[in-house]
């Protein structure tokens, strides 16, 4: 047999119709006798154009003709850029498109073709080489069909050649060698040439023994998977020269110590090699009937098809450069079977709502208990409630904690409105009570940055008395919202109530702006889930049922659907945000924020006057007191409230955005800019606090908050 003759047993011949030899070389087969022509050029467009992050440069005009001898067919497909990015598309993200370009440049060898076939096989599934070189002299006969995923128009055929048609008939493109004379100590060498590893499934001992000396010699890594107890092999001699063969088992036993054996003489050296202490019982027990009652040793198509998923994990890590050290495993699935336990079973009553979640908070003993409680009612970022309340004589008192800070939280600003809106619900309670007196600010004291003082007088104010109610009853509401426009009186309304407070009001209301601002503050939340340091605090502001919710936000309070809490339960895990951030991907996990603003009547922007310079804690605590009264406003208006502020709010300074998260400062740059923007907030203005108005359904579930002192909770 010629070498022609060989390779059409097994080598696809890819034609293109654009190269004059090719297209006269289709001519010809198109018009001979018995050959069939299949098309499938225009499914795999279709199926082309439904894929998500497909390379630009891939054209889905450009197609090849593939020949398949043994099967007398000529086949229609894409080139091969396109033929690959369909067929591995499924990888991704297992094996990124980057990780499969880098596996893609190795060519791997595969000595003996029982189990050789299934590893071949599944690395060709996988992508997981660039080319293959198998050996194995012997034939396929109706004994090996029980693990060789064969059929009877195989039996008699070389192994190699089922092998590489089989893989022909999954990628024409992926180049396959074979060398159906099989492997001796003369040709070993030049097997091995040009390898990137070696896999050794051969029988014979004294030439898996030449494999090793042939790999040691080249610095070559060497599997072996035994099929049996999953027990895998790796021998790093391109990592140690200097390994013995079989990690030493054989003692100073060499090749040339094998070779002529019988297989009685070789047993002692075989299961020495195999560690007999950990043979499963069958396969020892069988070991001991050949030629008794069985034939040879045995092996089944599931353990074959498990060595073959074992080996191509290890060629994956090897290929990518990941720990792969020299030794031995078992991936014993009977004892893995032996181990099953009832799952956990998920708490689907997690969101559930119960009574004593609803009650009323207990009445304060007196009025300035009661104005304490109702500026603990205040809204913070995280519900962190960063102050501490106290009563020195003839003042209520509001003093920054700055313990209870965060990433975002930069130079306490955010604090800073939070007391000035806890301030703000400490008038209205003492305009109501008949205690209203006036205000300051404090600032400059290191261990108390900002403390905002009322002074219990005898005054009111109707306009404050009247926001009492709504601020004990001031809530968020994370509903998605139905996108109403606005009541025509409600930017009015709002303006007056920001202004009231020295304070302005930027406001998006056209669906085109909306939808604008979503992304960019869906792009945000992606920023704040892939930093390490935002995303730990950001999953520390959470609490479950079970949990102290006195602070913090109830994970019911989020509203979530079924497939948003299962998004947040897996969004709390580091590793996987680690690998979203080593892909740049995860542009999902913005879409809680960005599907709520979509679904907004409005987004508005409470910000407030700089002069140019810097803004003071005191100027921030000033807005936060526009920021209360304006969300009491749009309760009032019948509005559903939630703050949607992005993490660079408080960023004045690229120094800022950096300390923020130094891995996307740039993105956050960038991303700050078009916000600012869109919202039209002027150079010499500074944002206190974003908000999402909308029509939706009120909280299921209000926020809690520490007992203030002289409560009757007050522990």
């Amino acid at each position: 047999m010629t070498e022609h003759d060989i390779d059409t047993e097994y080598r696809a011949q890819v034609l293109d119709p654009a190269d004059p030899i090719d297209a006269a070389r289709l001519r010809l087969l198109s018009a001979a006798a018995g050959i069939r022509v299949r098309d499938l050029r225009g499914a795999m467009q279709r199926e082309l154009s439904e894929l998500v992050g497909v390379p630009a440069d891939i054209d889905p005009e450009d197609h090849r003709w593939v020949h398949y001898p043994w099967r007398h067919t000529l086949v229609g497909v894409l080139a091969e850029p396109a033929y690959r990015a369909i067929r591995l598309d499924r990888n991704r993200n297992k094996l990124t498109l980057d990780e499969q370009r880098r596996l893609a440049s190795g060519t791997i060898g595969i000595v003996g073709q029982s189990v050789g076939h299934a590893i071949a096989f599944a690395l060709a599934q996988e992508g997981s080489c660039g080319r293959l070189r198998l050996a194995d002299f012997d034939t396929l006969d109706l004994s090996n069909l029980n693990r060789v995923p064969g059929g009877l128009f195989d039996i008699g055929v070389n192994k190699c050649v089922v092998t590489a048609r089989r893989i022909a008939e999954l990628d024409p493109y992926l180049p396959v060698e074979i060398q159906p004379t099989g492997v001796d100590i003369d040709s070993v060498d030049e097997f091995l040439d040009g390898l990137t590893l070696v896999i050794e499934e051969c029988d014979s001992l004294d030439m898996k023994f030449a494999v090793r000396e042939a790999a040691r010699r080249r610095g070559l890594p060497v599997f072996m998977e035994t099929s049996d107890g999953g027990l895998f092999d790796v021998e790093r001699y391109d990592l140690e020269p200097g390994r013995a063969p079989f990690h030493g088992v054989l003692g100073a036993t060499t090749g040339a110590d094998l070779r002529g054996l019988t297989t009685r003489e070789k047993a002692p050296h075989v299961l020495r090699i195999l560690d007999p202490d950990r043979l499963s019982d069958r396969m020892a027990a069988s070991l001991a009937e050949i030629d008794e009652t069985v034939t040879t040793w045995p092996q089944l198509a599931g353990d074959v098809a498990l060595g073959a998923a074992v080996v191509a994990a290890a060629v994956r890590r090897l290929g990518l450069g990941r720990k792969l050290s020299s030794g031995r495993t078992r991936v014993d699935l009977d004892a893995d079977l032996d181990s099953l336990a009832e799952p956990v079973i998920p708490d689907d009553t997690v969101l559930t709502v119960e009574p004593a979640d609803l009650a009323p908070e207990p009445e304060p003993a007196d009025p300035v208990t009661a104005i304490l409680a109702c500026a603990q009612r205040a809204p913070s970022g995280g519900n962190v409630q960063p102050w501490r309340l106290d009563t020195p004589p003839g003042l209520v008192r509001v003093t920054l904690d700055p313990s209870r800070t965060s990433a975002m939280d930069i130079g306490l600003r955010g604090s800073a409105v939070a007391v000035g809106a806890a301030l703000y619900n400490a008038r209205a309670a003492a305009a109501a009570h008949g205690l209203l007196g006036e205000t300051r600010f404090v600032t400059g004291d290191r261990a108390a940055p900002l403390t905002a003082e009322l002074r219990l007088g005898g005054g009111t104010d109707a306009a404050l008395a009247a926001d009492y109610p709504a601020a004990l009853a001031r809530e968020t509401s994370r509903h998605l919202g139905d996108a109403r426009p606005l009541p025509p009186e409600a930017g009015t309304v709002l303006a007056a109530a920001a202004a009231a407070e020295s304070a302005n009001l930027r406001v998006l209301t056209a669906a085109p702006d909306l939808a604008a601002a979503a992304d960019l503050l869906g792009e945000s939340d992606r920023v704040r889930y892939l930093t390490p340091q935002l995303h730990a605090q950001l999953y520390g502001e959470l609490r479950w049922p079970g949990e102290d919710l006195r602070t913090g936000i109830d994970i019911r309070s989020l509203e979530p659907a079924p497939d948003e809490l299962a998004e947040i339960q897996v969004g709390r895990r580091a590793d996987v945000m680690a690998r979203l951030r080593d892909w740049q991907a995860g542009r999902a996990l913005g879409d809680f924020t960005a599907d709520r603003v979509k679904a907004s009547s409005a987004l508005v922007a409470v910000t407030f006057a700089t002069g140019g310079g810097r803004p003071d804690l005191a100027g921030y605590a000033r807005a936060g007191a526009a920021v209360e009264r304006v969300w009491l406003a749009a309760q009032r208006l019948g509005l559903a409230v939630q703050p949607v502020s992005p993490v660079f709010l408080y960023a004045g300074r690229r120094e800022d955005l950096r300390i923020v998260s130094p891995e996307f400062t740039d993105t956050l740059a960038t991303i700050q800019g078009h916000f600012l923007d869109l919202l039209g907030v002027p150079v010499d203005e500074s944002v206190a606090l974003v908000l999402r108005l909308s029509f939706a359904a009120a909280a299921s579930v209000r926020s809690r908050r520490l007992p203030v002192p002289g409560s009757r909770t007050d522990g």
